[in-house]
């Protein structure tokens, strides 16, 4: 009674997360009614049910085919795989077929309940595309899912990374397309850059689900997905300053700020340097080299091995703050990537001209119906309703959970929080209950495996090193004795079965209290702890959960330290209430930091996702008519008369469209490029006490404004020089225009430096420094 009183209140105040349930309930009653006829029916009649369904409109399904739908789902996942809907995972389906969020707990079966949703779409004519937080997920589901599909009568197809060209074009041809979201992101930006309809991969979709919903659209929206070509040198990378860099030490030669976002180098380091280097640091000629000692001392001084990085394979890899694991594809933009890699002594990169890129916001935001699902997704509700105008459909679990959250256990330093872990761990083990434990990096989970195995506790490690393994250590860390060390568990995509993958010894390891889940620090995200904690309790499953923190944790020194009240330095533990409010405290303001930043981006992206769609649209009728013909007749009449007697209109208007396609996309690159130096000094207007983001759009607007008659002028010009013939078409390369001789792929952190106000700052005591030193 209490609950439902307390959603009501939040529905009334109308706060995130508490859409009402009733309408979605009512349907359960006629779908159990319609089971017994449903059942009677055999594979062919099943099939031939679902025919009845589809529409090639796209309208919504109606009342009775939501009905029919989750009657027919219900019946054909039990057929197929064994496993029959519960009434909370229809609940869910309607969520997603009305383009909502559904939050289901771990275990709650979201799998098989975006399926059926989007096989309901599917069934209207919509093409579905259903996307994953990785390649695994992708073809794991898609291939789970597919008797499902094929006793509906809708085609699903995955792709992945390694899929070739033909078949991303067949995979994507199906009814619903599982694929990575980076991965449909990129395709994107791939097909954005062809010059043929038939070499274009993807066609336009009309839905997206998406898994780990509040992963992909809140932690990574600001992240751009980029694709490069031509490479473009810069000095980042350079051995000389790296290793004149390298030997710079803290709070001597350079300090950071309180956050460990920005550094800057003291007077003493720059004298170091200029020696180093041979020259006046500040000096007006010198502005790149300063540019690249900024960026190589960035490397040095803030980013970490086994933190924010690994080195594998001779390469520098990220590592996914929300995930854990390694982001294939990902780096750092501005000459970081190389500083990194000349850091650790491996080959640099080619860093390459961006031909285009796009934000994960604006990406998804480019779907006509988005939905999605995933297990923690109240807490952000805010932020999706603000920045995707979507709703959340909180879903109660089928049985209740029965997990015990213990308080967390408060130390005063990381050492005593560590050794009481051990302890923790040891204990447990000896009773032969499975334990997982939450790390918030590489390195402190091999630091803690270290200590365990001294400790003789054999365990298990899943972190960014070793991320392939992942599926098969994760399925059995609900067995009997078994301790296993991960960093972040979100996006792992399979479940913890108590007593194992086949869950053999259930009852055994259900007698000493299930699954025990252990953080060893808060994230600075409570959505991400909430993540760990699901991992016990899984569909009614006894389990626990408790977070070792201290006062010395890097989330409380950088986020709480002034909130830190004077305690007992000699206690076993820190029992002060003040003490936790501090931890309380420094876990919302990394929150509220990660929000502003992430509205502060979406403000600038705006404007470039606007006008990225008038240039798409443009871009598209040059792809499908003359309109290019249409615009060199006006500015090169001359030109485009003499080959009208010597080539067929046919490629004449085919020359006009190459030709304009690629000044076209090139302008756009330069534009992006202008955009990236605009907004890098547009801070600088904040210390004159104008709007920086009035003065973006100032310079934006007029420059885009221009694009397209400037590509005309350069299409002329083009057209003027190169040769054309009837057999051969038009020879671009001996007009002295080049396409890109290789394209890659990568993602890249939008905010490396901090925030614009910090950057400002930083700005004015570079200048305030060189004016010194030139005194």
């Amino acid at each position: 009674m209490l609950c439902g009183m307390r959603a009501w209140i939040r529905r009334f105040l109308q706060r995130p997360g508490t859409l009402d349930l009733a309408p979605y309930r009512r349907l359960l009653g006629p779908i159990g009614e319609r089971e017994d006829a449903v059942r009677d029916l055999d594979d062919t009649e099943l099939t031939a049910a679902a025919a009845e369904l589809r529409r090639d409109d796209g309208r919504e399904l109606d009342r009775a085919d939501v009905i029919e739908l989750c009657a027919l789902g219900r019946e054909i996942a039990d057929r197929r795989l064994g496993e029959r809907l519960f009434d909370v995972q229809l609940l869910g389906v309607q969520a997603l077929l009305s383009g909502r969020i559904a939050q289901m707990a771990t275990g709650e079966g979201k799998t098989l309940t975006a399926a059926v949703a989007a096989a309901g779409y599917a069934l209207r004519g919509n093409r579905v595309h259903v996307l994953t937080v990785n390649d695994y997920l992708a073809r794991r589901d898609a291939e789970w899912m597919e008797p499902i599909y094929t006793q509906l009568g809708v085609t699903v197809g995955w792709v992945s990374q390694s899929s070739t060209h033909e078949q991303r074009h067949e995979a994507y041809s199906r009814d619903v397309t599982y694929i990575a979201v980076n991965e449909a992101g990129f395709d994107y930006l791939r097909d954005g850059l062809c010059d043929s309809e038939d070499d274009r991969v993807q066609p336009e979709p009309k839905v997206a689900i998406v898994d780990e919903a509040d992963s992909v659209m809140v932690d990574e929206a600001r992240v751009p997905l980029v694709l490069a070509g031509t490479v473009a040198p810069d000095g980042a990378g350079d051995p000389k300053i790296v290793r004149v860099v390298g030997a710079l030490r803290k709070d001597l030669h350079y300090e950071t700020d309180s956050d460990d976002r920005n550094v800057h180098l003291t007077e003493l380091g720059s004298q170091v340097v200029e020696k180093g280097l041979g020259i006046d640091l500040y000096d007006a000629d010198n502005f790149a080299t300063l540019a690249a000692v900024n960026i190589s001392l960035h490397a040095h001084a803030l980013l970490h091995k086994d933190v924010d990085y690994i080195v594998r394979d001779g390469k520098v890899q990220l590592i996914s703050e929300s995930r854990g694991r390694v982001h294939l594809r990902q780096r750092w933009p501005d000459g970081l990537q190389a500083a990194v890699e000349a850091k650790e002594t491996v080959a640099v990169t080619e860093s390459g001209e961006i031909l285009d890129s796009i934000t994960m916001q604006g990406f998804l935001r480019r779907y006509p119906v988005l939905a999605g699902m995933t297990g923690t997704a109240v807490a952000v509700g805010e932020q999706l309703q603000e920045f995707y105008k979507l709703e959340i459909a909180a879903i109660p679990p089928n049985v209740e959970c029965v997990r015990e959250d213990e308080k967390d256990r408060l130390y005063a330093t990381v050492e005593r929080k560590e050794d009481a872990l051990v302890a923790e761990i040891v204990e447990q083990h000896a009773k032969g209950r499975p334990v997982l434990v939450g790390t918030l990096d590489v390195s402190e989970s091999e630091r803690l495996a270290k200590r365990l195995l001294a400790a003789e506790v054999p365990c298990a490690v899943l972190n960014a090193k070793n991320d392939a393994e992942e599926a098969a250590i994760i399925a059995e860390a609900g067995s009997h004795g078994t301790v296993t060390v991960s960093t972040q568990m979100a996006g792992r995509g399979t479940d913890i079965r108590l007593g194992g993958r086949d869950a053999a010894d259930h009852e055994r390891v259900a007698e000493l209290g299930g699954l025990y889940v252990i953080g060893s620090g808060r994230y600075p995200s409570s959505r991400l702890d909430d993540q760990l904690r699901g991992r016990a309790g899984r569909q009614g499953d006894p389990g626990g959960s408790v977070f070792f923190t201290s006062l010395q944790d890097e989330l409380v020194q950088h986020y709480g330290k002034d909130e830190i009240p004077a305690v007992d330095d000699t206690a076993e533990a820190v029992e002060h209430s003040g003490a936790q409010l501090a931890v309380d405290h420094a876990q919302r303001v990394a929150e509220g930091v990660v929000m502003e930043i992430h509205r502060n981006t979406w403000r600038y992206h705006q404007l470039i996702e606007h006008q990225r769609a008038l240039l798409k649209q443009y871009r598209e009728k040059v792809l499908t008519s003359d309109i290019a013909l249409e615009g060199l007749e006006e500015s090169a009449p001359d030109r485009v008369k003499e080959l009208r007697e010597t080539v067929s209109d046919e490629v004449l208007a085919q020359v006009a469209r190459r030709v304009e396609l690629h000044h076209l996309d090139q302008r756009w690159a330069e534009h992006l490029a202008f955009l990236t130096d605009l907004r890098e000094g547009i801070h600088l207007h904040a210390l004159a006490r104008q709007n920086p983001l009035d003065e973006f759009h100032r310079a934006a607007v007029p420059a885009f404004n221009r694009l397209r008659s400037e590509v005309r002028e350069r299409a002329a010009e083009t057209l003027e020089k190169a040769e054309v013939t009837e057999e051969k078409g038009v020879d671009l390369e001996a007009a002295g225009v080049r396409k890109p001789s290789s394209t890659w792929t990568y993602v890249v952190h939008d905010n490396p430096f901090g925030s614009e106000a910090q950057r400002a700052m930083g700005s004015v005591v570079a200048m305030i420094r060189g004016k010194k030193r030139r005194r």
